[in-house]
């Protein structure tokens, strides 16, 4: 079933995380499938589904202590990589540009808002926030285990993107997760194919 789009208001301000090129002027929808074995547990591929192609991919590393996530476009390049901190009470991710985990080179950090919450609440902060983390420049909300999430531009209520699960005979038969993700207007499509993989990160040590 086609998801319908038409109701999906743009972002106002253009949301261009990692880079311009990768905010589109409609609505992006992508399907992002997590491979249902993986020695390193975070292989994920990205595919924009109204082209078909596989756009992006994401590989982990095996046996890491620091989990670490690289995120590749179509031709096999670096565009981001995603560390957990060790020994982090709140969930906390960091998110860097390329093959890098240099300081300067960090885009973003994502950590949990709180220790103890029942619903899914993750709040990003862009490399150049200068609030010590304490006011979040977008946050996601809704529940992880229903597969159903929201992202936001700060505290407020505009909606920069939405994921679903996606629910296909293949997938229940093959254990995959495959989760259905509509980027808004002008928003960087890179930047919210990472929190989605953050966020399964993230899940998969609650579970645990």
């Amino acid at each position: 079933m086609e998801r319908d789009t038409s109701a999906l208001a743009p972002a106002p301000v253009p949301v261009a995380v990692v880079s311009p090129q990768f905010c589109a002027p409609h609505v992006v929808p992508l399907t992002v499938t997590k491979k249902a074995m993986s020695f390193s547990g975070g292989d994920f591929t990205v595919t924009d589904d109204a082209s078909g192609a596989v756009v992006l991919q994401v590989r982990g590393t095996y046996l890491s202590v620091r989990r670490h996530r690289v995120l590749h476009d179509a031709a096999g390049r670096a565009i981001l990589t995603m560390q957990r901190k060790v020994f982090s009470m709140r969930e906390k991710w960091k998110v860097f540009r390329g093959d890098s985990t240099a300081a300067n080179d960090l885009l973003f950090t994502v950590k949990k808002t709180s220790i103890f919450q029942m619903k899914t609440k993750l709040d990003v902060f862009l490399a150049g926030n200068t609030t010590a983390e304490q006011v979040c420049d977008f946050k996601i909300k809704g529940s992880y285990f229903e597969r159903s999430c929201a992202f936001y531009r700060g505290n407020s209520n505009v909606l920069i993107a939405q994921m679903n699960r996606k629910f296909t005979l293949s997938n229940v038969l093959l254990g995959k997760d495959t989760y259905s993700v509509s980027v808004f207007p002008h928003v960087d499509y890179v930047f919210i194919a990472a929190l989605v993989v953050i966020l399964d990160e993230i899940h998969r040590d609650r579970s645990k």
